[in-house]
């Protein structure tokens, strides 16, 4: 027999899992459509009556997204300018509809190459907690996303945080989503790029580049040639003679590889000026 189960405490949905094995049901935004037509034939279990998995808390050492919570609540949140790029992947995930129910684990849990939420976590360092019945535990994200719909998780875990460090909170940030259409549409490429500037100098750069691997990627080439810059628009130079070895697109009916690596390297220009206050250009139609 099927069975559904809507837990009210983390130790009982914790429990549950321990027993055997589940659909964890969040938002639903992927959930459902994934299901389709098709007769239920695994276990859900809906961890929506989990109040304590939603909200945002700042603590001495890390800002900590719960779980559960959705792209609007994040939107609305007071943050540092390092989350703008997170911010600004916020509006992208689908319609403000979806952004008011889907969740920001649910996002990673997925897995998707063209993940928004993802470029704008890796360069703010985000790991992700991990609990059990047995135990708790804390992934890189870049450990945690493994492939095109494949994690870490093991069987009886939940995803229950997103831990941001301060160390990685500083500096300022911008996201740049190139897409056929201007709304509602799946990344043919996207960028985030965090910048400290100090004394007019790029003291740290994380650069991020979604939809052109199957897991979105640090650019630690382009990082390194961007600290030590002057901060203004030479950056952009600095960006077009840098190497790129993380990225590694496919083809398909929303462009070539050759296309996604130079509309890419574009992206990066642009994210890291917009991350400068140099432009505030975040979405781009391709033509």
């Amino acid at each position: 027999m099927i069975r559904y189960a809507k837990p009210t405490t983390l130790d009982e949905a914790l429990a549950l899992l321990g027993e055997g094995a589940w659909r964890v049901l969040a938002g639903g935004t992927d959930f459902y459509p994934a299901q389709g037509a098709k007769p239920f034939r695994d276990n859900v279990l809906d961890i929506n009556g989990l109040a304590c998995l939603r909200g945002i808390v700042e603590t001495e050492t890390h800002w900590i997204l719960g779980a559960r919570t959705t792209w609007t609540d994040l939107l609305r949140h007071p943050l540092p300018a390092a989350f703008d790029a997170l911010k600004q992947a916020a509006r992208e995930v689908g319609s403000v509809q979806i952004q008011n129910v889907a969740s920001i684990a649910g996002n990673l849990c997925n897995a998707s190459p063209a993940a928004d939420g993802v470029p704008g976590l890796l360069v703010l360092d985000a790991e992700v907690e991990l609990r059990s019945a047995a135990a708790a535990r804390h992934l890189p994200l870049p450990d945690f996303i493994l492939g095109n719909r494949r994690t870490a998780l093991l069987p009886g875990e939940l995803v229950t945080a997103i831990r941001i460090p301060k160390t990685a909170s500083a500096g300022s940030s911008a996201f740049v989503k190139l897409g056929a259409r201007r709304y509602l549409v799946i990344s043919i490429a996207m960028v985030a790029a965090r910048l400290v500037v100090k004394n007019a100098t790029v003291a740290e750069a994380a650069v991020s580049v979604g939809s052109c691997s199957a897991v979105a990627a640090r650019l630690a080439g382009v990082e390194a040639m961007l600290r030590g810059k002057p901060a203004g628009p030479a950056l952009a130079d600095a960006v077009m003679s840098a190497p790129m070895a993380e990225l590694s697109p496919i083809a398909d009916v929303r462009g070539s590889a050759e296309y996604r690596l130079d509309a890419a390297r574009e992206l990066v220009a642009r994210a890291v000026l917009a991350a400068c206050g140099l432009t505030n250009d975040n979405s781009m139609v391709a033509a």
